[in-house]
């Protein structure tokens, strides 16, 4: 199967909106602030010496930008951005908007490390103690997931990242696939590794858990019970929640007062047969009556064996906030980058800056809806992604003049 990627269309955005004053004292610069940014790039020796060649501080920003506006030219978003440059310069400078051969140039100068930083600098758990939503007694509630995204069909993308293969043929594009871990309150990612088509879903997921720590509750589906990640997470001191096979083998060693049960998971079949160099895992089993395509048995294993403290009942009507990741994801894929379409960069250092981009965009969207939320003491579900990102890129497209 061939594919062809659609040339994203002629929207433009308010003629004259002070786009990167807004995005400098506002919006974007609220959740990355100007210092931030300029750290890291001197840092790694970035920093820009002549101001009209888009000045490196301006064009974080602007990836970032790029991330709201995926269907928008990178012209388009750049000549918006353009006269609110002013506040790196001052008027005097002459800053042109820059043409895409231009616009291109500049991104590779960039890099993606300097995005990559931000991002591992600015992703922590946002949300509160307390806060509606976001902990399940005392534990903050995360879930783990993984997906796939779209790429231009270059040979440097295709070596790269690879495509999808299968009886019926190929992807239409290359893709790269990417784990994320989400706090399901604000559903905000916090943490995430990308990584090539082939590059399977469990080997991402070892590297992110990591990023778990003591005081959370991790879920995940049935695709991660491994023996070594179980036993990664496990080390983390963060508790875990993870859907399994309903046939894996969990034999019944201690049935405890509601019903769940203690059983062992081993390395490997030898370990099981002789019980040794196994961990301790609660077994919840359930069923769900008077629904339509339900399953005939739902079986969850946890490292929370206290089933006084944590009633089985409880943690099977939380498992289904697992699906709270799966809405984020939705998010990022669909509301932003609008449906179908493919990223824009057409190597993979710059496929890799404009994925962390999106990452920003989307937690700068999520950062400013918590911050509505805890407000109005409210459950983030209750807002609407759709809406605010709507909301913030009229702001960003048509500020009224400030001064910087």
């Amino acid at each position: 199967m061939i594919g062809f990627a659609m040339a994203r269309n002629a929207m433009t955005m308010s003629v004259g909106g002070r786009i990167a004053e807004h995005m400098s004292i506002g919006v974007l610069a609220r959740t990355y602030p100007r210092e931030r940014i300029r750290s890291i790039l001197v840092r790694m020796g970035l920093q820009s010496r002549r101001v009209r060649d888009l000045p490196a501080e301006a064009l974080v920003h602007y990836v970032i930008a790029l991330g709201l506006f995926m269907a928008v030219s990178t012209g388009e978003v750049l000549r918006s951005l353009v006269e609110g440059l002013q506040w790196l310069g001052g008027a005097s400078t002459g800053i042109k908007a820059a043409g895409k051969a231009a616009i291109s140039q500049a991104r590779t100068r960039l890099g993606a490390a300097p995005l990559r930083a931000l991002w591992q600098e600015s992703a922590v758990p946002m949300a509160t103690e307390g806060q509606p939503g976001a902990f399940y007694r005392g534990l903050r509630l995360v879930s783990i997931d993984g997906s796939t995204l779209d790429v231009p069909d270059t040979a440097e993308n295709l070596a790269r990242f690879g495509r999808q293969e299968s009886s019926r043929g190929q992807s239409a594009f290359p893709q790269l696939r990417f784990v994320a871990l989400c706090e399901n309150g604000p559903h905000a990612i916090f943490a995430v590794r990308m990584g090539s088509y082939a590059t399977h879903e469990l080997t991402l997921a070892t590297e992110l858990v990591e990023h778990l720590c003591r005081g959370m509750l991790c879920l995940a589906d049935r695709l991660y019970p491994s023996f070594s990640l179980w036993q990664k997470a496990r080390s983390t001191g963060a508790s875990l929640l993870w859907r399994t096979r309903s046939n894996a083998d969990l034999p019944v060693e201690e049935v405890l007062a509601d019903g769940s049960y203690l059983s062992g998971v081993y390395p490997t079949e030898k370990d099981k047969r002789k019980k040794r160099n196994g961990l301790v895992v609660r077994v919840i089993e359930y069923q769900l009556e008077g629904v339509e395509d339900a399953e005939p048995l739902y079986r969850l294993i946890t490292t929370l064996t206290d089933a006084e403290k944590y009633p089985a009942h409880e943690l099977a009507a939380l498992y289904p906030e697992r699906w709270e990741i799966e809405v984020t994801l939705d998010e990022f894929k669909t509301h932003m980058r609008g449906g179908q379409v493919v990223l824009r960069s057409k190597t993979p250092e710059l496929v890799e800056q404009e994925f962390y981009g999106m990452m920003l965009a989307h937690r700068a969207v999520r950062s400013l809806m918590n911050e509505a939320a805890l407000r109005q003491n409210l459950d983030p579900d209750r807002l609407s992604f759709t809406h605010a990102i709507r909301v913030i890129r009229r702001k960003l497209a048509a500020m009224p003049a400030l001064s910087p």
